[in-house]
């Protein structure tokens, strides 16, 4: 037993005593006497620790192209208890029920581990709830609640995947962040492919309509990885799957105690990588990177060379970057943006655990063109009979959703 604890019950101990002498009542126990009263003292203990134990929340989740909605939905899950486990679903239980993942269950183990509100994850977590899995959260897990959004969540024939749990009393409902998703991720990234190969406004605005719903801000937007300064500044603007960089960060903060991280404009990011690039906007990026449990502090804005009025007014002490980058300008003699903490002696290159950038997400979708081609049109259209149940069900969620008015 700790010693707060310990003196809690000490405490209770006296409390019960006082209350006995104020209503007259005369036990004739001395403190002493409480003290080695075991029944009274186990059940106390019992009382205490009861009170005391922690309420365990279960999200699942595919988190694939992991992106500030899946944060923002851990956040939420976490403030419902006091410690959040998640399962990661597995890659064939994906494929079965939405589509071939992007990322391996490897890569979307990092990406969950990363962010600051996951106390614990399962790995190859099935994709609907069974009465088998669901007691074996309950009893092996000390699951009290199964969390998930507002949103349907149905398995092909229709079914709500979280049945079970509701029917036991023990499920709770987050809201669903709007306006981000894998789809809808995957989509932006093919337009970049479409833009480059076709330069066709027509197949650009198509696009758009399709996979942004109509916001055409979110197709010249994108990632970055996010630049680290542990008082320690990594730099980065490359990475798609923001905690792929959730290795590196990790091992970046390892350096030092103050982790900071630099994240480029919208305009910097074009101007170095294309029209086409980033893939998600700087408040996007932003939302993400502070998701990290690494992560200190972020420069929202941060520019892409590092000079030494921002090594001062930062205390910059480490400068680090991977080894895995859509660019080399790190090791250019020439304009490289790090020639000042390079100069200063500041500036180390540490191994990529990770050989994830966007670029590399890109082929991943492009070489499985077709599976992606099919999982988008099921999820947007809806046309196969096996989905039906499930698109009149998204149907009515949407139109029944109540959006906040800005007026």
């Amino acid at each position: 037993m700790g010693s707060n604890e310990a003196k809690e019950i000490a405490e209770l101990r006296l409390k019960f005593v006082a209350k006995c002498v104020v209503t007259g009542v005369a036990l004739g126990l001395s403190i002493w006497g409480i003290n080695h009263a075991s029944g009274l003292s186990e059940t106390l203990e019992m009382w205490v620790r009861k009170k005391k134990k922690p309420i365990r929340v279960y999200m699942d989740g595919c988190f694939d192209m992991m992106h500030y909605g899946h944060c923002n939905a851990l956040r939420q899950a976490r403030a419902l208890g006091d410690q959040l486990v998640v399962g990661v679903v597995s890659d064939a239980e994906i494929t079965a029920n939405k589509g071939p993942p992007v990322t391996s269950l490897n890569e979307r183990m990092i990406m969950v581990q990363a962010v600051k509100w996951v106390d614990e994850v399962i790995p190859d977590a099935p994709y609907a709830i069974s009465e088998e899995f669901m007691k074996k959260l309950f009893e092996e897990y000390n699951i009290d609640y199964i969390i998930h959004g507002d949103d349907p969540c149905l398995l092909p024939d229709g079914s709500d995947a979280y049945a079970l749990a509701k029917t036991a009393g023990r499920f709770k409902q987050i809201k669903r962040t709007e306006g981000v998703s894998s789809t809808d991720i995957v989509g932006r990234m093919l337009l970049c492919v479409r833009e480059r190969s076709l330069n066709d406004k027509s197949n650009h605005s198509s696009l758009q309509r399709q996979f942004s719903h109509g916001n055409s801000q979110k197709f010249e937007d994108g990632i970055a990885a996010g630049e680290t300064r542990i008082s320690h500044f990594l730099p980065t603007s490359r990475r798609i799957v923001q905690f792929s960089n959730g290795k590196i960060l990790r091992l970046a903060r390892e350096f030092g105690d103050f982790l900071l991280v630099g994240i480029h404009t919208d305009q910097t990011i074009s101007a170095k990588r294309g029209a086409h690039r980033p893939i998600m906007n700087l408040h996007e990026r932003s939302l993400s990177v502070l998701a990290c449990r690494y992560v200190d502090e972020v420069i929202i804005g941060a520019p892409m060379e590092i000079s030494k009025d921002m090594v001062a007014t930062f205390n910059i002490s480490l400068v680090i970057h991977g080894t895995v980058a859509e660019g080399d300008d790190f090791r250019q003699e020439k304009d490289n943006p790090y020639a000042v903490p390079i100069s200063m002696g500041i500036f180390r290159v540490i191994e990529s655990p990770l050989d994830i950038t966007t670029t590399t997400i890109i082929r991943r979708i492009v070489s499985n063109h077709e599976a992606y081609q099919e999982f988008t049109f099921v999820l947007y259209h809806s046309v196969q009979k096996r989905n039906e149940k499930k698109a009149e069900s998204e149907k009515r969620y949407y139109e029944n959703k109540i959006f906040v008015n800005g007026d």
